[in-house]
């Protein structure tokens, strides 16, 4: 009983407000009170009412609230109610987050994280089950294609649930961005129509102003054979890089060609032979574009690190061998400029394809989305786990839906350029599904097993293996917080729900892949939640951001191939821009890679996020140590970078993104 003073926040987004009342109720350990007064959320304020209560309640647990209206809904996007007690009591937050609907009534639990072994009274059971049972009906699992990974079940925007949509200013961003880019790509389309293209600077004509700083390098060096190994450590796909181990069995030296063998054994002595093996794209079928077959190329690249950290390429096979045909040809540095270098260009397009559908499209996006469908069915809003991960979940499920609608569906960007598309992008898509391997997740063991631990030049190694050990730590100072001992963990059925989903049904079996079926200890979970959250972090961030500095300049990079990979040594200058993409399929690769690739105005870096899912100040304290070490990790960065000739910068934490929105 006495005075209690509640504040409710709404949210700044274009219609967060509602011209709708809010009717609220306190509910207690001891009691539960409706408060006779009505509020109207006006977007980006906060709203006060002071109000008396003669029941005495005892600790708050939740404030329950329902919005009424007359003639029309008009849906409220509330951040959060917080309520002081009589006298001078603490401060409660309940947080929300999400868009109220309807009129139904809504309880919000006090933002305290508790699993179920921390509610030993059940005062919260009754509202876990009934919110998961809710959302269980509204996030379902989906099948894109057969023999995928799963998704979240609908084909177009209006089928996911409200609180998954980008709110107004996200939305007005994403689609003007791309009618710029439909616009510029006619632009360039009306300018190149009449024009033959006879030349590499030809390129020039749809490589407008606006580049990055990174991408003009790329367009002035990109022939250079140290250009074209350091993007195997820190382009936009540092994911196909491995130290070798032994000579490739794919690998057939023809005759007169002992004296490569012997300099590819002895570097391989020294621990400095690498290799980057495109095998996967062997026997997909080409896109036929046009009427106009395209074409694939399944190559091997072996390269030597030098000992002033560049890698430089040794040779270029670019198809397996085949029983009862000759090996296929090795293209060397020392081979006629045109013909090493069509070599390099086949190499760069395979890139292309692996990068965008299994780096990108599946180990980024599709993994993140299995991580936000299971964690909305299987955690409740008062789950820690489910507090800890939520914010890096945010705009994942639009976005992905945006790619299967418009990215990879029939007659999609895939279709019309890419030479993966028509169908083999989704072949290509079940292929890379058997290498999702829980340790290729986690870059301490993925760096391990591909031998880039210690190799000086690779930034995209150390700067992925400081942030993981960031998050981890973050990851570790919330879990000790509500796990005291692995026996709690073990107890915690929400929690083994949760990873079972995650690894038997959104990864269809991803225990034959290494991935847990349950968590039997601290250590594991915090292992499994730090992969989480890394992969919708640094990972993603890691093979996104490098799409505009690398792929804008298409000969670097091109999205198909017109002509079939070579088989003899005497191509020249009309066979490389007879091969490479044309001027329509060069300017809508430039098209999309700036609408995806440029940096996001609506943005929010990782760690940095405004959302309080906490109460309380230990796991406050938690995060604020977090955003410490993020910003000392991007100053460290940033004076390295300062020396370096090519800064690295996919990994900055200023830079990365706390979701895969985009």
């Amino acid at each position: 009983m006495g005075l209690y003073r509640i504040r409710l926040s709404t949210g700044a987004s274009l219609h967060a407000g509602s011209k709708n009342q809010v009717q609220l109720w306190l509910v207690g350990q001891h009691g539960e009170a409706a408060l006779g007064k009505r509020l109207w959320p006006a977007r980006g304020k906060e709203t006060e009412v002071k109000v008396e209560v003669p029941e005495y309640l005892g600790p708050l647990l939740f404030v329950k609230l329902r919005k009424r209206h007359l003639l029309q809904d008009d849906a409220w996007f509330c951040n959060w109610i917080s309520v002081q007690g009589p006298g001078d009591g603490d401060e409660v937050r309940f947080p929300c987050y999400r868009w109220v609907e309807g009129d139904g009534v809504l309880s919000l639990p006090e933002g305290t994280g508790r699993t179920v072994g921390e509610d030993p009274q059940g005062l919260f059971q009754k509202h876990r089950e009934e919110e998961l049972e809710e959302r269980r009906k509204l996030y379902r699992w989906g099948n894109w294609k057969d023999g995928l990974i799963l998704n979240v079940a609908g084909t177009k925007l209006s089928d996911l649930p409200v609180d998954e949509r980008f709110l107004e200013d996200k939305r007005v961003d994403f689609e003007a961005s791309l009618a710029k880019g439909l616009a510029d790509l006619a632009i360039k389309d009306s300018l190149n129509v009449l024009t033959r293209w006879k030349d590499l600077d030809d390129f020039k004509r749809i490589f407008w102003c606006g580049q990055s700083k990174l991408a003009e390098r790329v367009r002035d060096s990109w022939k250079e054979d140290a250009l074209f190994g350091y993007q195997f450590l820190n382009g936009a796909n540092p994911m196909l890089l491995r130290r070798s181990a032994h000579l490739p069995a794919r690998l057939v030296f023809p005759p007169g060609m002992e004296e490569l063998q012997a300099q590819l054994e002895k570097e391989l002595e020294g621990g400095t032979l690498f290799e980057a093996d495109f095998s996967l794209l062997d026997g997909i079928k080409a896109n036929v574009i046009l009427c106009s077959q395209q074409y694939l190329a399944a190559p091997l690249v072996m390269l030597k690190l030098q000992p002033d950290g560049k890698l430089l390429p040794m040779v270029i096979q670019l198809q397996l061998p085949s029983a009862g045909s000759p090996p296929p040809p090795l293209f060397l540095p020392t081979d006629p400029p045109m013909v090493w270098l069509l070599a390099k260009c086949w190499v760069r397009s395979s890139d292309f394809q692996l990068h965008e559908l299994q780096s990108h499209l599946l180990r980024g996006h599709l993994m993140a989305e299995v991580i936000a469908v299971a964690t909305m069915r299987c955690l409740p809003s008062i789950h820690p786990i489910f507090k800890l991960i939520i914010p890096h979940l945010r705009y994942t499920l639009e976005i992905n839906v945006r790619a299967r609608t418009g990215l990879v569906s029939d007659m999609g960007v895939f279709d019309q350029v890419v030479s993966t598309g028509g169908g083999g992008h989704v072949e290509l898509l079940r292929r890379a599904g058997g290498f999702l391997t829980y340790s290729s997740f986690c870059p301490p063991d993925d760096l391990a097993d591909r031998g880039l631990l210690g190799v000086k030049s690779s930034f995209y190694a150390q700067d992925a293996l400081r942030l993981w050990e960031i998050i981890s730590r973050y990851v570790e100072g919330i879990v000790s917080l509500h796990y005291k001992t692995d026996v709690a963990v073990k107890d915690d059925p929400e929690l083994q729900t949760w990873c079972r989903e995650i690894t038997e049904i959104g990864l269809q079996g991803g225990q034959d892949r290494g991935f847990p079926v349950s968590l039997q200890s601290r250590d594991q979970v915090c292992h499994f939640v730090t992969m989480c959250i890394f992969t919708c972090t640094g990972q993603h961030s890691s093979v996104h951001l490098g799409q505009l500095d690398w792929y804008t300049w298409v000969p670097n990079a091109p999205c198909t191939m017109r002509l079939p990979p070579p088989t003899t040594k005497d191509a020249t200058l009309e066979t490389v821009m007879a091969t490479l993409p044309n001027f329509h399929q060069a300017s809508l690769q430039m098209s999309i890679t700036w609408q995806l690739g440029r940096r996001q105005p609506i943005m929010v870096a990782v760690g940095q996020h405004e959302e309080e899912y906490f109460s309380g100040p230990e796991p406050k304290a938690v995060l604020k140590k977090f955003r410490e070490e993020l910003a000392a990790l991007d100053k460290e960065i940033e004076n390295r970078n300062a020396k370096l000739d090519m800064p690295y910068e996919y990994l900055r934490p200023s830079l990365v993104e706390n979701s895969v929105a985009i």
